[in-house]
């Protein structure tokens, strides 16, 4: 569970997102950042019974800077308005498929995947899925990641408009061979965040993913 004084930080970064304001609050989000930590912690051992690839990761490995890069982005807020990790045996650096959780107020969420991989990448995972078509069906339409999930993002600009080349219109995977990342995600609650049951809530989504993220890294090593 998370402290309620690093739900009100985050809430106050979006209100205000200067450096001034940073600065002089700089205890309150050093201590929502050691929170964070925790849970992220306690994520990875809990899961690591599951996924023994994570067993040796840390919060550091995995949790995102607050610090935005904005140098090519219109946005110049200095910071970011949430707190994020990639839990993935690589770390957050990673380009192999992973699990995410993200806390902003109003907008958390979890789950994982790969997303925005190299053309390389791409072009393994979309062979993958048209090779083994009936059991990557199986996975996205198992009753677990259903119930979890529902299907995997297909929202604007996750998807090319058009097959990619060397693939047919009716293509029973097309829809699964059109994307351009691979990512299911599931809400989480505010009011989760506070709960003791928070870190069981985040693993039992990351493990309804887990055949998925099997499937997706198993395309990537070949």
């Amino acid at each position: 569970m998370l402290q309620a004084s690093t739900i009100k930080f985050l809430k106050d970064l979006k209100k205000n997102n200067n450096r001034e304001w940073f600065e002089k609050n700089r205890k309150v989000y050093e201590a929502a950042k050691a929170d964070m930590a925790a849970l992220v912690n306690a994520v990875i051992a809990e899961f690591a019974k599951k996924d023994k690839t994570i067993a040796h990761l840390t919060a550091k490995d995995c949790t995102f800077r607050i610090n935005r890069d904005v140098r090519f982005s219109k946005n110049k807020a200095p910071y970011k308005s949430n707190m994020g990790a990639y839990i993935v045996a690589g770390g957050k650096k990673s380009s192999l498929a992973g699990y995410y959780f993200h806390i902003e107020p109003g907008a958390c969420f979890m789950g994982g995947g790969c997303y925005m991989p190299e053309p390389d990448q791409i072009k393994k995972i979309r062979q993958e899925i048209d090779y083994n078509w009936d059991t990557f069906k199986a996975i996205i339409q198992h009753k677990k990641f259903r119930s979890c999930y529902g299907d995997l993002d297909k929202s604007e600009g996750m998807s090319l408009v058009r097959e990619p080349k060397g693939y047919e219109k009716d293509n029973p995977a097309i829809d699964y061979i059109k994307l351009k990342s691979w990512v299911a995600t599931t809400p989480l609650a505010d009011s989760d965040l506070t709960e003791k049951g928070l870190v069981k809530k985040i693993t039992n989504a990351f493990e309804a993913l887990q055949p998925m993220i099997i499937f997706l890294n198993e395309a990537l090593y070949e």
